[in-house]
């Protein structure tokens, strides 16, 4: 069952119910933080530990600290520079768009959009993510953006450097909800992993799935490729919660919801 953006904060309040403690909920751009609440949600991405509900919230990337309201909880989400990464583009037509290719990179970037909505609450995410392919990282979340020379908005997603083919794998199970080749990402997949976590690979060289398909964690949706606007064969790798695009990095910790538990700060 797929639930719209508006019902589901409308269940947020109806049935978890916070206050804010004395201490300051905060988190830089990209985090995940985990907030105790006072009862599960059927409608919204908690977790039980420690016989507590935690609420798990992604954070916006921010140009300047700033107080955000996200799921009813204002949070303050700190700016943080995570440096620069400057690239050149050789197909210039790729970087200056004629009409054309802009009309039909912004109807694209609707769909992607429409797709990021989803909120299928018959998944369950487990949050033990696997890396997606075996690679070098290329460039990594929140770096400012400079394509021949000109800035651009920043990189919100994990660049995986491999060589053409090599296979990328689901790293979470969850259902295709968008594939397609488009303008900028090339030959995409987007993957629903349940109550607002969704994933994008981008740049593929082949895509074996089709929308609605269930994938196991694991199981193989493509293979790196240099579609789209791209320097080099690599896996461009985004992931959204609540909306928000988040660092992908992180998701690959070690035991990285147990600590995100134990730094959790309360919402009693």
């Amino acid at each position: 069952m797929r639930n719209n953006y508006a019902l589901c904060l409308l269940s947020l309040m109806l049935i978890v119910s916070y206050k804010a403690s004395a201490n300051e909920i905060s988190g830089i751009s990209g985090d995940v933080i985990a907030l105790k609440a006072n009862a599960a949600s059927t409608e919204n991405l908690t977790f039980k530990y420690d016989q507590s509900d935690y609420l798990i919230l992604g954070l916006p990337y921010v140009y300047k600290t700033s107080i955000k309201t996200i799921r009813d909880v204002n949070i303050k989400v700190q700016f943080k520079n995570f440096g620069e990464s400057r690239i050149i583009i050789k197909d210039v037509s790729k970087v200056d768009l004629n009409k054309k290719d802009r009309e039909r990179a912004n109807a694209e970037a609707l769909l992607i959009r429409a797709a990021v909505q989803s909120y299928d609450t018959s998944i369950s995410p487990s949050f033990y993510f696997k890396n997606p392919v075996e690679g070098i990282i290329s460039s990594r979340y929140g770096k400012k953006r400079f394509i021949n020379e000109k800035p651009r908005s920043p990189h919100l997603a994990l660049d995986i450097a491999a060589n053409l083919g090599v296979e990328v794998s689901a790293p979470l199970k969850g259902r295709v909800i968008l594939t397609g080749d488009f303008f900028y990402t090339g030959n995409t997949i987007l993957i629903d992993h349940g109550f607002g976590l969704i994933s994008s690979y981008s740049h593929l060289d082949s895509s074996i799935v089709k929308e609605g398909q269930m994938m196991q964690q694991g199981e193989v949706m493509g293979t790196v490729g240099e579609t789209g606007r791209v320097t080099g064969p690599h896996l461009h790798w985004t992931i959204y919660l609540n909306k928000e695009k988040i660092n992908p990095e992180n998701l690959l910790k070690d035991n990285f919801l147990q600590n995100l538990f134990k730094a959790s700060q309360d919402i009693l």
